[in-house]
């Protein structure tokens, strides 16, 4: 059959995204990967290096993504094939172009792990991802910001004369455009995927990309690539170089062997062919393959510990199997940035498809005849240099202009072109894909000004041209608020709490000064003015994000009572924005939990107990009754000393649908509430440490925790 690129709809359980978090992302949140690396770790000096370049500090411009909870209902999904008479690839368009399936049609094999329900997590640096086929991971060091997310897609010309499938969108976290192209040459068993991130900046910029494949773990899988040594990561926050394939006594290539998660990044010597493969027990699996620019192999594996059983079962239905994840970066380690000069570009083709070797060979004793039955099955299959040819033949069509659309992505890569009229051919951002969250910019853009009122919920931008647009914009509530989150994205924080209390003032507060975070702990802002504790803005729903942004701010700087006052403050005017006439107060409804979820800890913190009681006694029944608010009430009713209504909590059972990956507040709650159960009033000793552990297990459904402990 002729290569074709069609429409179709995939039939999923899937649990709703729901709205995005209306309360900005001033942190980067949970920072699983951050790393110790010991002075003797004999780092290559640009892994060092680029490992140091530039990390995040915020997720700003884009919005959290915790909407969603875990009530699957059988849902259509617009999908896109893209097939051949060897190969079938479907495709999500809408949740970041993954490629959720990739069927083998002579031997009848499904290559990927398909997950049979879409159940969002929080594993993506915003919150909502999923765990299936293959994913495009842009931005910074974690999964994407895109993975819930749509990209634009349509059919492209492709170098054989048949059509290609275009992916393409503006990540936001960098500014970068981004394609992804995939095609099926005619009586190819390989999908040919080619990639290219372009800077249309005047500035260098870090880049960041992992292709991320998610295989099978069945019983005797084996991943193999051309390596002796690794880089591992384990969720001790360690890096370290181990051998390949055995390590602390057993043979990590096996994603069985290991109890915790771990990532291995495998150092595959220069000049070297890049691959790496997943092999079932008979020697049958995927193999992905691609030029060398895209230097970077990866294994992650879940472990066989309760907490990777766990997570697991969290991520699909259970009684489903398990799966392992092969990648392929830019760099050797996740952990890294790699710059890209202003107008260049980084591009290059990767190759997926099936292979097969001697599984008596492959699963033997002698590594370097595993790899090299490997190597030599590839080579028959697709040698390196027709990936080569491949890459060359592609090269020239990546800037060819799309045939037909067939999937819409966001408006933010249109908005970057009206502003600055980047020439970007073979990724055209249409200015019909403009929408409501672009149309302020655009005020802003063509009238130098944002529309009159009060400050806009939603992920504004926030680079440096933005900010420089805002700062010569007439001054206003919403002008003021949107400044102050430039001014935090570029690390300019004293600035941005002026800003902040600018905005606050212009809603009609009392005097007061805020916490300037960049002249540390104790120290005050310059000359700003905020409300007092307790004064609300004359205008509360112009309060409601900048008296946010100030308990952040506080709260960064070391000011606990201080950020507490703030979160106060910004659940109070939420609330009397919420009870306000007009099709605002909807907004203001869904922003006071999200408000409440952070001032609790907050005040916690302070030692404002009863004030955190009354914010969760204050929250509808049906949002009480999520399991994050769960996890709050039984952490105040300690902190009020009730350890034994805490635990009834625990007891009765409640689930975090959008708990982060690595987050230990589950274990770290429970046993604090078991140590003053066993405690009686006495003091926590070590010894009532122990006994509380030994007394109080953990139960299985709140294990999440994925180092040793």
């Amino acid at each position: 059959m002729a290569t074709s690129v069609r429409r179709t709809t995939l039939t999923l359980p899937a649990a709703p995204l729901g709205p995005d978090n209306p309360l900005p992302a001033l942190r980067s949140g949970h920072d699983l990967h951050r790393v110790h690396i010991p002075r003797d770790a004999g780092l290559p000096a640009d892994m060092a290096r680029q490992i140091g370049y530039r990390p995040l500090t915020s997720i700003l411009p884009v919005a959290r993504r915790d909407g969603y909870g875990r009530d699957r209902r059988s849902t259509d999904l617009d999908a896109l094939v893209i097939e051949n008479d060897r190969l079938r690839a479907t495709v999500l368009p809408a949740l970041g172009g993954r490629v959720y399936s990739l069927h083998h049609k002579p031997t009848d094999r499904e290559l990927l792990y398909r997950n049979p329900v879409l159940q969002p997590a929080a594993f993506a640096l915003n919150g909502a991802w999923f765990s299936s086929g293959i994913e495009w991971n842009i931005g910074a060091t974690g999964h994407t910001t895109l993975s819930c997310a749509p990209l634009h897609a349509a059919r492209v010309p492709a170098p054989d004369g048949g059509e290609m499938l275009r992916l393409w969108e503006w990540e936001r976290l960098r500014d970068l455009p981004f394609q992804v192209d995939l095609w099926l040459p005619d009586g190819s068993d390989f999908l040919h995927v080619g990639v290219r991130i372009r800077n249309p900046h005047h500035h260098t910029v870090p880049v960041y990309w992992w292709s991320n494949i998610a295989v099978p773990e069945e019983a005797g899988t084996r991943v193999l690539a051309p390596a002796d040594e690794a880089w591992l990561f384990g969720y001790e926050r360690t890096l370290r170089r181990v051998p390949v394939p055995e390590s602390d006594g057993a043979d990590r290539t096996y994603p069985g062997s290991s109890e915790f998660p771990a990532d291995y990044f495998y150092e595959v010597p220069d000049g070297v062919r890049r691959w790496i493969t997943s092999l079932d027990a008979a020697g049958r699996g995927l193999v992905q393959t691609s030029t060398d620019v895209l230097r970077g192999r990866k294994l992650f594996l879940w472990g066989t510990g309760r907490a990777g059983r766990r997570w697991q079962q969290w991520l699909t239905e259970p009684g489903t199997g398990g799966y392992a994840e092969i990648q392929a970066g830019l760099a050797r380690t996740q952990l890294e940035h790699v710059p890209l000069e202003a107008g260049g570009a980084f591009s290059w083709l990767e190759a997926y498809g099936p292979l097969a070797a001697d599984p008596a060979v492959v699963h033997g004793a002698d590594w370097a005849a595993a790899r090299e039955a490997v190597a030599a099955g590839l080579a028959a299959a697709l040698p390196r240099a027709d990936v080569d040819a491949a890459y060359a033949a592609w090269l020239p069509y990546a800037d060819r202009e799309p045939k037909e659309v067939l999937a819409t992505g966001s408006g933010w890569g249109a908005l970057e072109v009206a502003r600055a009229g980047f020439p970007l051919p073979g990724t055209p951002f249409d200015p019909a894909t403009l929408g409501p969250e672009q149309e302020p910019w655009l005020a802003l853009l063509r009238t130098g000004e944002l529309p009159p009122g009060g400050p806009l919920p939603g992920p504004a931008p926030t680079a440096p041209p933005w900010r420089d647009l805002l700062e010569s914009a007439p001054p206003g509530p919403a002008t003021d608020y949107h400044l102050g989150l430039a001014q935090w994205q570029a690390g300019d924080r004293a600035q941005a709490v002026r800003s902040w209390e600018r905005a606050v003032g212009q809603g009609g507060g009392g005097p007061g000064r805020a916490t300037d975070p960049e002249e540390g702990a104790g120290q005050r802002g310059r000359g700003a003015t905020a409300p007092q504790a307790g004064v609300l803005p004359r205008r509360p729903e112009a309060g409601v994000l900048p008296l946010y942004c100030l308990a952040v701010a506080e709260s960064a700087a070391g000011e606990p009572a201080r950020a507490a006052d703030r979160y106060a403050q910004a659940c109070d005017a939420a609330a009397a924005a919420a009870a306000a006439d007009g099709p605002a107060a909807r907004t203001w409804r869904a922003a006071l939990p999200a408000l409440v979820r952070e001032a609790v800890p907050a005040l916690l913190t302070a030692g404002r107990t009863e004030e955190a009681a009354q914010l969760l006694a204050a929250l509808p029944e049906r949002v009480a009754a999520e399991g994050r608010f769960r996890l709050l009430t039984a952490q105040v009713l300690l902190a009020q000393d009730r350890p034994e209504a805490a635990r009834e909590v625990f007891d009765a059972g409640f689930e975090i649908a959008d708990l982060r990956e690595g987050d230990e507040t589950l274990s770290d709650t429970w046993f604090a509430i078991a140590e003053r159960l066993t405690a009686a009033g006495g003091p926590v000793t070590d010894e009532v440490r122990a006994r509380a552990r030994s007394a109080h297990p953990l139960p299985d459904a709140y294990e999440y925790r994925m180092r040793p402990v």
